[in-house]
């Protein structure tokens, strides 16, 4: 009876390591739950290019917003999750999905925190500063430039305009969720001794913190950390407000 038990245990935490897998592979995203704080962690990754309307290459690697808006209405919903975490490798993407994904991690009620690892370029920089607190490891790189379309564009003022209104957009989110001032982030975008045949900027580690676009240099680990210090003064907070 014992080890019929035991095998059913087993069997179970196969399956359950076999669905995280899948999720894992799926989606990028996966519950993180056996820390010793027993705070349950949603992660989320963002790689590759931010996917907006329309499907990109098949080979390409893409991160799909109809996937994530609805994971993050789910963990807002949600209270057994206590926060998020934000892994960023991304070249960039489709604007208005960035912009989306940024107003919602930016808009939820829980923890966050993100990370960027091998670089957060273009829309990735308003994701990777929507959170409450921001890290980047020592090599990792953010590119700022100015909006750029696809396809044919016409020359008229009304083209000019709406391009400078998603500009202003972009730029009053960064501006409104990091430190860097409106000037010094237009001055990197419009570089021109920088990046080839473009303009714009390329900042390293230390540098988006010395720009005051991101909070602080650190790996997963200092992340992490910070990400259950911050639930934990959420969970202190309301004991105080029950009392």
């Amino acid at each position: 009876m014992k080890e019929e038990k035991t095998e059913k245990k087993n069997e179970e935490k196969r399956e359950e390591e076999k669905y995280k897998d899948a999720r894992i592979e799926q989606t990028g995203q996966v519950l993180l739950d056996k820390n010793k704080e027993k705070q349950n962690v949603h992660l989320i990754t963002i790689i590759g290019e931010i996917e907006g309307h329309d499907n990109l290459n098949s080979s390409a690697k893409t991160t799909k917003y109809e996937h994530i808006l609805p994971q993050l209405a789910a963990i807002e919903d949600s209270e057994e999750i206590k926060g998020v975490m934000v892994l960023l490798n991304t070249m960039g993407g489709d604007v208005e999905a960035g912009l989306a994904i940024a107003e919602m991690l930016s808009s939820l009620s829980k923890p966050t925190v993100s990370l960027v690892l091998g670089g957060s370029h273009s829309i990735g920089v308003p994701i990777a500063v929507s959170t409450d607190y921001s890290y980047i490891v020592p090599t990792g790189t953010m590119v700022i430039h100015p909006v750029r379309m696809n396809g044919m564009v016409i020359g008229v003022p009304q083209t000019f305009d709406y391009f400078k209104q998603i500009q202003d957009r972009i730029t009053g989110f960064v501006c409104s969720h990091c430190g860097i001032k409106k000037q010094r982030l237009e001055a990197l975008m419009m570089e021109t001794g920088v990046l080839t045949k473009d303009v714009g900027t390329i900042l390293v580690g230390q540098e988006t913190v010395n720009e005051g676009i991101i909070d602080a240099v650190g790996g997963i680990s200092a992340a992490m950390a910070k990400l259950h210090e911050l639930i934990g003064n959420v969970e202190n907070k309301n004991k105080e407000n029950k009392n």
